[in-house]
């Protein structure tokens, strides 16, 4: 059999699904990992880019703490954090992956609320609303559209990078793959490739429910305002 054949066998085997460390367990452990590095992220970037886009200021910051976040190497981060006293594990995997996840989360945080209608918080003002109460009250909900679209973005692209939890005894999907990596290709070809396969379908599927769910929070009227709304963060951010 060619690795493609052996891969729809190796799927097909229940057993490689129901065992112990089989890939039901592999899944749940990729999903607890993926959401709390994108929890983590969410607290860390959510707060700035919000107070930023508020105050008005800050934008070079957003852009250049994007920018320094992008360039660091997920997998360099898995290589140095397991040496600190975070370890080999889960939790230098978490870390590793919010850093990842910050990028977006910021940027459209800061943009949402740049974009929110002048007209609006001009009159929200007038009605004598302090700072606070603006972006809590005009503000953050004006920004719904591009909160749920650097989260989407965010989880995506962590679900889809947290294989490479592996290289630090992370668990997850890239277990699987490196386990087929520890065999001969002739035998562990089919594995690697199922593995590959898992991990695309997995964050294909987090692709089609977030988007259901970045719908269904953005209340109605703002939902033209989701389609470029990735697009518009960046293009904004770069331009302050």
């Amino acid at each position: 059999m060619n690795p493609v054949q052996q891969a729809v066998v190796w799927l097909n085997d229940p057993l490689n699904w129901t065992n112990p460390g089989g890939v039901l367990d592999r899944i749940g452990e990729h999903l607890s990992m993926s959401a709390a590095a994108v929890l983590l992220g969410c607290l860390v970037a959510w707060p700035v880019g919000l107070w930023l886009g508020h105050s008005g200021r800050g934008g070079g910051a957003v852009v250049l703490i994007s920018n320094l976040t992008l360039s660091i190497p997920t997998l360099a981060l898995l290589t140095i954090l397991p040496l600190t006293f975070l370890g080999f594990g889960r939790p230098s995997v978490v870390v590793a992956l919010a850093v990842f996840a910050v990028p977006p989360l910021l940027a459209n945080a800061y943009t949402g609320v740049r974009q929110a209608d002048p007209e609006a918080r001009d009159a929200a003002r007038g009605m004598g609303l302090s700072g606070w109460q603006v972006l809590h009250r005009v503000e953050l909900p004006l920004a719904v559209p591009y909160l749920a679209a650097g989260f989407r973005t965010a989880a995506v692209q962590v679900v889809a990078t947290a294989a490479l939890a592996s290289f630090v005894n992370g668990g997850g999907l890239g277990q699987i793959i490196r386990a087929g990596f520890g065999l001969d290709i002739a035998a562990g070809g089919g594995q690697i490739i199922a593995g590959g396969v898992l991990v695309a379908g997995l964050a294909l599927a987090a692709e089609g429910v977030l988007a259901l769910v970045e719908r269904v929070v953005t209340p109605r009227p703002l939902r033209r305002a989701r389609p470029g709304a990735d697009r518009r963060a960046a293009d904004a951010t770069a331009g302050n």
